[in-house]
């Protein structure tokens, strides 16, 4: 399937503010997780900036004034420094669902809109630390890559393609969750964070693909979701049509069984995704076009 052109959804609100204070509060939780979660050893070789103590030496002509050690001097009557072993620079891959069901929303933003805060949040966090930034969005096609870019160039290149919008109606592929998920198993060296971001609406097989990337990679699911996705409003007759394959639905929401049969499938897909990723080991996030999801973000790397 060729790529289709991306379109800015016509009701974009955008993310909201990202007050950097509280994206700064993110930074300990996402350390934390990548350490946890993270097979085998990580450190660099070398010393250089890091936290863990490598050696203490006596001060030499050159070295930074600021790494002296002040208990040791006193202790030896001789300026001494501390070098720590650095840290591994982290590439964080981001994987970002643009087909068109993100570009539904009934609440205060779309779901486009907080799928583009929370990519934002793991692209300024990513490349922290000389770390770096890659991308790969899906459901619009052929997935669109950006290889990792580390600092400013990163970010311009996150938020450029963030601003190209989602895939128009009718171009459903319900294997591009997993085959963007198995190119970020090619494209990934070293271990490293892989966020996905996605509604998790009608893609298949992608259990697979995902659970081989957490034998390597730490991985955070975020799920976005809309309130209105769970059940209907009793409004009478509604014609329904999936943005994803442009099939058309006619139903009566007048009928109580109508609603609550729709409301229990929901329900059933939304535990069998959570069970999943809970049987992969991987930490989920669900965020609501309803509501403060930097703050439910949060809690959730937490």
């Amino acid at each position: 399937m060729t790529s289709a052109p991306l379109v800015p959804p016509a009701a974009r609100q955008g993310p909201g503010p990202l007050p950097a204070p509280l994206v700064d509060a993110l930074d300990l939780a996402l350390s934390h997780l990548v350490t946890r979660s993270l097979p085998g050893d990580r450190r660099a070789a070398g010393v250089g900036l890091g936290t863990e103590l490598a050696q203490l030496r006596p001060y030499e002509l050159g070295d930074d004034v600021r790494h002296i050690d002040a208990a040791a001097s006193a202790r030896t009557g001789t300026p001494h420094v501390r070098l720590h072993v650095p840290e591994r620079a982290l590439t964080t891959w981001i994987v970002l669902d643009t087909s068109a069901s993100m570009a539904f929303g009934t609440a205060r933003r779309l779901k486009a809109d907080v799928a583009e805060g929370a990519a934002l949040v793991f692209g300024r966090l990513g490349i922290r630390r000389a770390g770096s930034v890659g991308l790969i969005g899906f459901g619009a096609g052929d997935p669109r890559v950006l290889p990792p870019r580390g600092a400013r160039p990163g970010i311009v290149a996150l938020r450029r393609l963030l601003a190209e919008g989602t895939s128009p109606d009718g171009r459903h592929d319900p294997a591009a969750l997993a085959d963007a998920l198995a190119r970020v198993a090619k494209l990934a060296g070293a271990p490293g964070l892989v966020a996905v971001i996605s509604d998790f609406r009608d893609q298949r097989e992608w259990e697979r693909p995902l659970g081989s990337l957490r034998l390597r990679h730490s991985v955070v699911a975020v799920e976005v979701v809309d309130p209105r996705e769970a059940e209907l409003p009793a409004v009478g007759h509604l014609t329904l049509v999936d943005p994803e394959t442009g099939a058309r639905l006619e139903v009566n929401t007048s009928r109580r069984g109508v609603r609550e049969r729709f409301k229990e499938l929901e329900r059933r897909r939304r535990e069998q995704i959570s069970d999943e990723l809970r049987r992969l080991r991987v930490r989920h996030a669900v965020l609501s076009t309803d509501g403060d999801w930097l703050a439910e973000l949060g809690r959730h790397l937490r």
